[in-house]
């Protein structure tokens, strides 16, 4: 037969798909079954539904109304992703020997490193897979922008005193929002410095509170003040302006839910951005006590570990 030829259809089959961070893919499956969505199928880290989506906050990349594609040669599988998006990303546990001749044949799409003040990418980026040799799993729109939920950041080595500074900015590079300069940024339990370094980079005027002091370089910056003290005794009245109130804190989340709650209520920050750090099991119920918070998202970060991140943006 022809190659291409059409002789094989696509099966109509509209799902959704998402990818679990590596090596939580228990607490996604955790999450979709709390949420009644029935697994249809398990392709390694990818969990395939056949529900409308979710805002699953432990999956790393959402693929929306994927589709199954019975193909009958490279060649065919290329053309049936070329017909459907120009920008494909692969994700491929198994057979990625034929996968990658696949993705030969597709249009090259440049995953740049993420500079420092860049902005995530614009373009939709699908996602496919091979379930079989001869069976495509492919979705033109996705939630990530990244391939697989993964962006490359382009690491500073020596201005920040640790990686944690990787968190704060590929959450706002998701958010695709940042503080401007000028703006009042607050980290509580900042030290060693590692988001108020990155902070301080936008220009933001940033108050480091922590009973440790910041790493000397980053306690130099013009645009940082370190205040000695715990970030739960803080009392929201002494900040009346405040643009970003930011938390990499080490605590159980109910107690940051609770330190959240009270500084909305004081109603003088605009945007929240925290990391809800869990101790032990996963609470699925304290991470959709932050999730209902009105105009709140919470989502695993690639660099993320056993936590999930908050946002609150006004």
């Amino acid at each position: 037969m022809p190659e291409g030829s059409g002789a094989v259809r696509s099966i109509a089959v509209t799902t959704t798909a998402y990818l679990a961070p590596d090596g939580f893919e228990h607490e996604l499956r955790d999450e979709l079954a709390i949420a009644g969505v029935a697994v249809r199928a398990r392709h390694d880290r990818l969990v395939i539904t056949d529900a409308p989506p979710i805002a699953a906050a432990w999956a790393e990349n959402i693929w929306y109304d994927a589709e199954q594609i019975a193909i009958e040669s490279i060649g065919h599988a290329a053309k049936e992703l070329r017909s459907r998006a120009r920008n494909w990303a692969l994700y491929a546990p198994e057979h990625a020997g034929r996968a990658r001749l696949i993705a030969e044949r597709l249009p090259y799409v440049s995953a740049k490193p993420i500079e420092l003040d860049a902005e995530a990418p614009g373009a939709p980026l699908g996602s496919w897979t091979l379930l079989a040799p001869d069976l495509v799993l492919a979705a033109p729109h996705c939630s990530s922008a990244f391939p697989n939920g993964a962006p490359t950041m382009v690491e500073d080595r020596d201005g920040p005193p640790s990686r944690a500074y990787l968190k704060v900015w590929e959450a706002l590079v998701r958010l695709r929002r940042r503080p401007a300069p000028g703006e009042v940024c607050l980290d509580l339990g900042a030290s060693p410095g590692g988001w108020t370094w990155f902070l301080a980079q936008t220009g933001a005027q940033v108050i480091a509170v922590d009973k440790a002091p910041l790493a000397p370089n980053v306690g130099r910056l013009r645009n940082v003040e370190w205040r000695a003290g715990s970030a739960f005794g803080l009392d929201p009245v002494d900040f009346p302006e405040v643009d970003w109130l930011f938390s990499d804190i080490i605590c159980y989340p109910g107690r940051l839910l609770t330190l959240v709650e009270r500084w909305r209520a004081a109603g003088h920050v605009r945007n929240f951005v925290c990391t809800i750090k869990f101790q032990g099991e996963t609470d699925h119920d304290i991470a959709r006590e932050f999730a209902a918070l009105p105009g709140a998202s919470v989502f695993h970060l690639h660099h993320n570990k056993h936590e999930l991140t908050f946002a609150l943006l006004g």
